[in-house]
């Protein structure tokens, strides 16, 4: 199979890219930093080196970065079938106070790149009338918090663009699932002092997520919902 995955230098992204290569998969993989990109490219090269991998740096916030790394997978691949639009964005704070600048930056990165990748990328899977796109959302999705603010907000709409997703690719044999992890060990809570026990290890997800694609074509989980044992932080 042919695995497209954005942000896929560390967390979430870095689990799934590993995850798929274990199994035998080419993977298309980008991020916005060079090196931790292509340390894990020759990583797993190293250890598969019958997979094919596609490798970008690609700021999802950009526009004309998606549209690169779409072009460059197109001429790559024929077919496509799984799209994992992983990447995004935290940056905490209240909505009465937060820099206004916040709003338009994380719905760029965690909103507009799903909505460009997967328009992009949707033909070659309609044509083939089969594949699985994958929106990595959030409990902030549907649950709001404190401090939450415009990341909740892009969540939110995130959530709202995949659920029209698959109501759209019904009947061009397309599976579409919402991903709503709670409070994951990322760099994303770098310097808490939580102990590791609060928090979902990147590697289940990647394990939730490709259980998924096992499935039969008749077959679909259309959300996730996956949390710390102990709950939400």
């Amino acid at each position: 199979m042919n695995i497209v995955i954005t942000g896929a230098s560390k967390g979430i992204g870095k689990a799934l890219a590993t995850k798929f290569a274990q199994q035998g998969h080419n993977i298309a993989i980008c991020a916005r930093n060079f090196k931790p990109l292509n340390t894990l490219k020759e990583g797993l090269l190293e250890k598969y080196p019958n997979i094919n991998i596609i490798s970008e740096v690609a700021d999802v916030s950009i526009k004309g970065d998606i549209e690169r790394f779409a072009n460059n997978i197109l001429k790559e691949w024929k077919n496509i079938d799984i799209v994992i639009n992983n990447a995004g964005i935290f940056i905490p704070g209240a909505i009465k106070d937060e820099d206004e600048k916040n709003l338009p930056l994380m719905i760029e990165t965690n909103l507009y790149s799903a909505y460009y990748l997967t328009k992009l990328l949707l033909p070659s899977m309609i044509q083939a009338k089969s594949g699985h796109i994958f929106n990595i959302c959030s409990i902030a999705s549907f649950q709001a918090y404190p401090n939450g603010g415009s990341y909740s907000i892009s969540k939110f709409a995130l959530l709202g663009f995949s659920k029209c997703l698959r109501e759209e690719l019904k009947p061009h044999g397309i599976k579409v699932t919402h991903v709503m992890p709670g409070a994951t060990l990322t760099d994303s809570w770098q310097g808490t002092e939580l102990p590791i026990e609060r928090f979902i290890p990147a590697e289940d997800i990647a394990t939730l997520i490709y259980t998924q694609t096992q499935l039969s074509p008749s077959t679909v989980v259309e959300d996730i919902i996956i949390r710390p044992q102990l709950g939400d932080i």
